[in-house]
């Protein structure tokens, strides 16, 4: 197990110098896409399917169906996860640390949230402490590319990139990442409802409670990108773990928001205000015209809230993972691009089919890209659809 596990890491390393220097060099990057959409060639891994969740039905039930028909995906990823650790910990006591020190953590955890948990991993199988690590991931892996953007009309579009799994596994055979992979057959789109009525929308990952893509439709869309800080969302996790428990986990946050803010106005002061686990970036958007900003949060405060300004010509805002007012790691710049190709498409002619074009461009399309979500708050939609990046393709 050691030498696969060092052997991935040699060839991803090896490789390192190259992906650096070739970032900005064809055909690592490219000129921006046309015509990408409706979904179709190698970029295009497959559709999304839908399933209700019935807010009204018991916490430990509301997830059964989805659960058996993803038992076989879910379980798959997590033995990969699970491999991966006993490559680095071939003792087996990682795993047997998380089997029996995260379970009872699920207790912690606010209502509904614990015993939808003890739900999953009754009809999964998978044991609760390595359900609560697949729930605990996302806080820390999670690097993204979404935007808000306002067409002259006054129409709110708002998409984004779901790209995880970053150093979780390099599959030198296929040169991909492997959670990504397993995650992909995962992504579904639900409709969380009560009373039979939809009370809002998301795309997940079957097994994960919280929401990192959202939308309250013909209130607001919501998308969350990891913030990489020293104090980042491992520090709230231990903290947790060791008692202290006044910050909220960031993507149960999300879905409270998504569940009872009634207005963008709402949902922006409780995204900007909010004690958490892990800094973050919210991407939020309205359905008036200027209603839509990025909020750049540290675990405990509101570090700055950048906005839609068309009076300065600011129709949209775009994010990856470093702060808009700063210059992006020179190894990992993917707003650049993304923000070259939305600049050349214009206000006029923005919409979900340009955006989709933008999204699939490299290298803001790269390997660790899961899904791309295109939202339309107006129209109350969802579209999301597993993606590939065929080679040659950067790795992040």
């Amino acid at each position: 197990m050691k030498v696969r596990a060092v052997g991935w890491w040699c060839s991803l390393l090896a490789g390192f110098t190259v992906f650096v220097s070739a970032q900005f060099v064809p055909p690592y990057t490219e000129d921006c896409r046309k015509g990408m959409y409706p979904p179709t060639g190698p970029t295009f891994k497959g559709s999304v399917p839908w399933y209700k969740i019935n807010l009204d039905s018991a916490p430990r039930k509301r997830w059964n169906q989805l659960i058996n028909d993803k038992k076989v995906e879910l379980t798959n990823l997590i033995q990969v996860i699970k491999d991966l650790a006993i490559d680095f910990f071939p003792s087996g006591k990682l795993i047997e640390l998380v089997d029996k020190g995260l379970a009872p953590l699920v207790d912690t955890l606010p209502s509904p949230f614990d015993e939808e948990l003890k739900g999953i991993a009754d009809v999964s199988g998978v044991p609760l402490g390595e359900i609560m690590l697949f729930n605990i991931f996302y806080e820390v892996f999670t690097v993204c590319t979404s935007l808000v953007a306002e067409d002259k009309a006054g129409k709110l579009y708002h998409a984004r990139n779901l790209d995880f799994g970053l150093f979780l596994g390099w599959d030198i055979k296929n040169n991909s990442w492997m959670v990504p992979e397993y995650l992909k057959p995962l992504t579904v789109n639900l409709d969380f409802q009560r009373n039979n009525r939809t009370v809002f929308k998301s795309t997940n990952f079957a097994g994960y409670v919280g929401v990192l893509t959202g939308m309250k439709p013909g209130t607001f869309t919501l998308t969350m990108n990891e913030r990489f800080s020293i104090d980042g969302g491992y520090i709230g996790i231990i903290e947790w773990i060791l008692g202290k428990r006044s910050g909220v986990w960031m993507s149960f946050l999300t879905r409270s928001v998504l569940e009872n803010a009634t207005s963008y106005t709402q949902a922006k002061d409780q995204l900007a205000n909010t004690e958490m686990l892990a800094p973050a970036y919210f991407i939020l958007g309205g359905n008036q015209s200027g209603e839509g900003c990025v909020i750049t949060r540290s675990r405990t405060a509101c570090l700055d809230i950048w906005e839609l300004d068309l009076k300065r010509g600011r129709w949209y805002v775009l994010e990856t993972n470093y702060d808009h007012w700063k210059v992006p790691l020179f190894l990992d710049d993917r707003r650049t691009p993304a923000m070259k190709c939305m600049n050349l498409t214009t206000q006029a002619k923005i919409s979900l089919e340009s955006i989709y074009d933008i999204l699939s461009t490299k290298p803001v399309l790269n390997k660790l890209t899961t899904y791309t979500s295109l939202m339309d708050v107006s129209a109350g939609t969802i579209e999301s659809y597993q993606r590939n990046c065929p080679d040659p393709c950067m790795p992040w």
